[in-house]
């Protein structure tokens, strides 16, 4: 129930996390708008606090904390740079475990609490908190960050649920995941400043390109007839769990037929 000055509490949060299919024990991916629940007595730490409820202690809570602005401002620029781009790419910041997300207040909330981990890419970093964030955060390739040496891979590996908290699979970066075990999958690159030792050195690698809600949106629809998912409401937010393992097999040949019809895209640098 609320309480009597309006707005969800953390037991209307816990009742409603149930009721979508989150338990005790599970690894939680959480991609999430904290508007869309409307008002939440506390605000995300009250959500975040609920959730790490609803898996208990033997669950992990995890969430992306990417960081688009670490990246190169001018990748159209090859070769020498002018004094004004060199100016411009001296300016962007080094991926620090204290660099600040940009994706949304619950998965800062995340972040920033004295028990949270966090994997090391500059671009694509995720948080988590619980019985196997270590584990999970341990690893990240450069390269194919959300591919099979990642958080994703391990999270895949045990078995990890998806809740979309209002938002749709646009949002699900385990799709990202899918499209990185592809054959043929779309390309971007990524380049971003790394430390050498002593020296500040710029680094191009290879990914899976944005969807640009392409495919995705499609996919999850599909997806969620396919399992049988039902959206429930908590608060404003229609919220959706779905089983990363079978989204994973259920998505990764559809979405390689999509891609074989539409081509490939290779993306400028991010």
């Amino acid at each position: 129930m609320s309480d009597a000055g309006g707005g969800l509490v953390y037991d209307d949060l816990i009742e409603g996390w149930r009721r979508t299919g989150v338990r005790p024990g599970m690894v939680l991916m959480v991609h999430s708008s904290l508007s869309s629940l409307g008002h939440v007595r506390g605000g995300a730490a009250t959500v975040v606090r609920s959730l790490r409820g609803a898996v208990g202690p033997a669950g992990t809570v995890v969430v992306p904390t990417l960081t688009p602005h670490v990246a190169d401002p001018a990748p159209e620029c090859v070769g020498v740079p002018s004094a004004t781009v060199q100016a411009q790419r001296a300016s962007v910041p080094l991926f620090q475990q204290d660099t600040p997300s940009s994706t949304g207040a619950i998965a800062e909330a995340v972040r920033l609490l004295a028990c949270a981990e966090r994997s090391g890419h500059p671009q694509a970093s995720v948080a988590a908190v619980g019985a196997h964030a270590a584990e999970i955060t341990r690893e990240q390739s450069l390269a194919y960050a959300i591919g099979r040496d990642s958080p994703f891979g391990k999270m895949h590996e045990l078995g990890a649920h998806v809740l979309l908290m209002g938002v749709g699979h646009n949002r699900n970066t385990f799709l990202h995941y899918v499209e990185s075990l592809l054959p043929r999958p779309r390309l971007k690159v990524r380049r971003f400043p790394w430390s050498a030792g002593d020296e500040r050195v710029w680094v191009e690698t290879e990914d899976v390109a944005d969807d640009n809600d392409t495919h995705f949106p499609v996919l999850g629809e599909e997806f969620e007839r396919w399992d049988g998912v039902q959206p429930v409401r908590v608060g404003n937010a229609l919220c959706r769990v779905v089983s990363a393992q079978a989204l994973v097999r259920f998505a990764t040949a559809r979405l390689d037929e999509l891609l074989c019809g539409s081509g490939t895209v290779r993306g400028r640098a991010g």
